[in-house]
């Protein structure tokens, strides 16, 4: 994952803003708990989806307030105790350490330097994360693998790509005693993997286009690639239009509003980001300018910070 999905704090409700942050600070404490300190340097919102979808729909869990390990002298509040939190834990370790891989594989002198110093500390707890769970790990590796070869292939798709990254992310759907809950938390991860990977296409499409990396639009479009953009957007509103149905369909309890909010708020907010420039300036504060935005995303003037 990129780091794409995200809420819109600011919008939030104070009681959905205040949640959101004890799930980040849970995972935060879950990653130090099952895989020490250096993992909790990998923490990442779009881990806080993944932990917030996995969760039942009761609460579960407990909100205690934790040490911080950033700000040792204050306390947060931390959901602590469900599953979904070891999960997404688990997910974090094992999806950050093929990032590393994929990285020291086909980056740069220096992003492959880097990948390996990070990957280094990363060893051991990504062995404890894929015996926890084989059967992602191996879906992972695997699917990665097929994405390499169809960009060595240099595939003028935007499907075959898309697809195969957005099964990396229904894999992460944990089995649950109710086979529609599992079928629906699988149709919303792929559809959210679909729609991460055609904005990280976008996204990189300028550097890809001066550098000659593989960029599915590129392979499609050639030199037409920018010219693509509204069926891009097209397609992709296809693809998160059917996650809110799938999320429309289940109940998800405590938990409704902030996902509802991230799926027809976050990520159309960051999408728009991504198409009118903004995302590459994703740690300053940015505007959403009249008439610019889709109609889930907040049009007013105040600054939205994506955190």
């Amino acid at each position: 994952m990129f780091g794409y999905v995200r809420a819109v704090t600011p919008v939030l409700a104070p009681e959905e803003a205040r949640r959101y942050e004890a799930v980040y600070c849970g995972l935060c404490r879950t990653l130090g708990e099952r895989y020490g300190k250096t993992a909790q340097l990998i923490l990442n919102y779009d881990f806080v989806f993944l932990a917030i979808l996995l969760a039942r729909p009761e609460t579960g869990g407990t909100f205690p307030d934790c040490p911080c390990p950033v700000h040792p002298w204050r306390k947060k509040t931390c959901w602590l105790g469900s599953p979904a939190l070891d999960a997404a834990a688990d997910a974090t370790v094992i999806l950050t350490w093929w990032k590393l891989q994929d990285a020291l594989r086909d980056g740069k002198l220096a992003q492959r330097m880097g990948s390996r110093a990070a990957a280094l500390p990363l060893r051991g707890h990504y062995r404890a994360a894929a015996a926890r769970w084989p059967a992602f790990d191996e879906t992972v590796r695997s699917c990665l693998e097929e994405l390499h070869q169809l960009e060595r292939d240099r595939v003028p798709s935007l499907d075959r790509p898309a697809d195969t990254f957005a099964r990396i992310l229904q894999a992460a759907a944990v089995e649950t005693d109710l086979a529609a809950r599992t079928r629906g938390v699988q149709q919303i991860l792929y559809h959210v993997g679909r729609w991460i990977y055609l904005a990280d296409a976008w996204d990189d499409l300028a550097e890809d286009q001066r550098t000659g990396n593989y960029n599915p639009l590129l392979a499609r479009f050639g030199d037409q690639a920018a010219a693509s953009k509204e069926s891009l957007r097209e397609t992709m509103r296809v693809s998160l239009g059917l996650a809110n149905t799938a999320f429309s369909l289940l109940d998800w309890g405590e938990w409704e509003p902030l996902l509802g909010h991230i799926l027809g708020t976050g990520l159309p907010a960051v999408e728009e980001a991504v198409f009118t420039g903004q995302w590459k300036q994703r740690k300053r504060p940015f505007h959403h300018h009249q008439g610019s935005a889709p109609a889930a995303v907040p049009t007013n003037k105040e600054k939205e910070t994506y955190e």
